[in-house]
């Protein structure tokens, strides 16, 4: 990084600039670059010393960003394969409607932890859940509430973008931070299937004009669909296992998602019989992940200016002057930027590089802090800004006003994930 010192406010405010400016709607990336090029300034650096500062903090996330590049593999074979929708289909057809809601719930949340991306989860179980709760009388309320809520809990333990900014923020195996969600995914799951039974039958009932007919499709058999991601999980598992059995050869591989997932990607797609069309499946996952690469970027460089800031040190002394405990700094710096962007990667992205060092010296481990933040990022993260809430109102058919209805609810599924991370990692663990 340059060799120069920006106040702590100059700082806060082009991270305020920035955004204030997303919140308008502005394109994110230059959101995020004037942001911090009006910090610098405001900081005292001069034009020179500006541009070093954003080139540097670009630079810092190149790692994160050929790794969510890299993911996008895996994404657009689940996607364009018709392998998510095979295992979708598979789940709700083996726990049947007398388990709806844990089904939906179930079946969103494993699509998502197997490297599809939410709102693409959501808008691939959708079709069934208005087909399920037609049936069965579950409300969209319900219905959505069951979707989003197992989405949030995979979307915490997946190969997703978020994960791997999560992970990379703090310098760790994608695999750790992945295994380190699962609890608090858990109880995510549960709790999302506790509040949808309890809503089932409030708010607007799914009518038949909800229901689009699809043409009958042949749906690939669920032990293919399963290939890729179950390939990509057991590889990107090796080093924790290994550390775990304490096997020196094992647990020192350098095993990797920049080359783990394309692999898996490219294997799976070929043991699915569909071999001839890697090209396109790789074509559609890389358009998937260009703007949260783009974002990423963008995200760099505010994360530049605040590295060269005294940000971090003033955050420290502040909570240690307020007498509360530093470990808190984590989960709220994630529900923050969640509400901020409303965007749980961009959420993720913002909270690590803004307040990444200054959770760190509050002696809050890396791993402990990754997983806070992670799961905070997801608490408030599917407000009107973002398009999110947009993509899931149109996926089951509501107006702005029923869906933001369902906002309180995935509120409570991602504060029993954020609560049950901080009393496990930052007290217990």
């Amino acid at each position: 990084m340059p060799d120069i010192s920006i106040p702590w406010y100059a700082a806060i405010i082009g991270l305020a600039i920035a955004i204030i400016l997303i919140l308008k709607k502005f394109n994110p990336v230059y959101a995020l670059f004037f942001g911090a090029i009006v910090g610098c300034l405001l900081g005292g650096a001069n034009l020179a010393d500006t541009v070093n500062v954003l080139v540097a903090g670009t630079q810092s996330i190149m790692g994160t960003a050929i790794r969510v590049l890299a993911a996008g593999m895996l994404a657009g074979v689940m996607m364009e394969s018709g392998a998510a929708e095979a295992i979708a289909h598979g789940i709700v057809t083996k726990l049947g409607e007398s388990k709806a809601i844990l089904s939906l719930a179930l079946s969103t949340m494993i699509i998502t932890a197997v490297g599809v991306f939410i709102p693409v989860a959501v808008l691939i179980v959708a079709p069934i859940a208005l087909s399920v709760g037609k049936q069965t009388g579950v409300s969209k309320l319900a219905l959505l509430t069951a979707l989003s809520g197992g989405g949030k809990a995979g979307n915490i333990i997946s190969p997703n973008p978020n994960t791997i900014a999560a992970a990379n923020g703090f310098d760790l195996n994608l695999s750790n931070v992945m295994i380190a969600g699962f609890i608090p995914a858990l109880f995510g799951l549960l709790t999302t299937v506790i509040i949808a039974n309890l809503i089932k039958n409030k708010g607007t009932m799914v009518k038949d004009a909800d229901i689009q007919e699809k043409e009958e499709t042949q749906l690939m058999p669920l032990k293919k669909a399963l290939i890729a991601p179950v390939l990509s999980i057991v590889l990107l598992l090796i080093n924790p296992i290994g550390t775990l059995l304490k096997i020196d050869v094992i647990a020192n591989l350098k095993i990797d998602a920049l080359y783990i997932l394309p692999f898996a990607s490219i294997v799976g797609t070929i043991l699915m019989g569909h071999g001839a069309k890697v090209k396109d499946y790789a074509t559609a996952g890389i358009k998937r992940v260009t703007d949260t690469v783009l974002i990423l970027i963008g995200a760099g460089a505010i994360a530049g200016l605040i590295s060269v800031s005294d940000l971090s040190t003033q955050v420290v002394n502040l909570i240690s002057a307020v007498g509360i405990s530093g470990t808190f700094l984590a989960p709220i710096s994630g529900i923050l930027m969640g509400l901020a962007v409303g965007s749980t990667s961009t959420a993720v992205i913002l909270a690590t590089g803004s307040f990444g060092q200054a959770i760190l010296a509050t002696g809050t481990p890396a791993l402990s802090a990754a997983v806070m933040v992670h799961t905070g990022a997801v608490v408030i993260d599917s407000v009107p800004q973002g398009n999110y809430f947009h993509i899931t109102a149109s996926s089951m058919n509501m107006s702005i006003k029923e869906r933001l209805k369902v906002v309180p609810y995935e509120m409570c599924v991602g504060g029993m994930m954020t609560l049950v991370a901080t009393v496990l990692y930052g007290f217990i663990l």
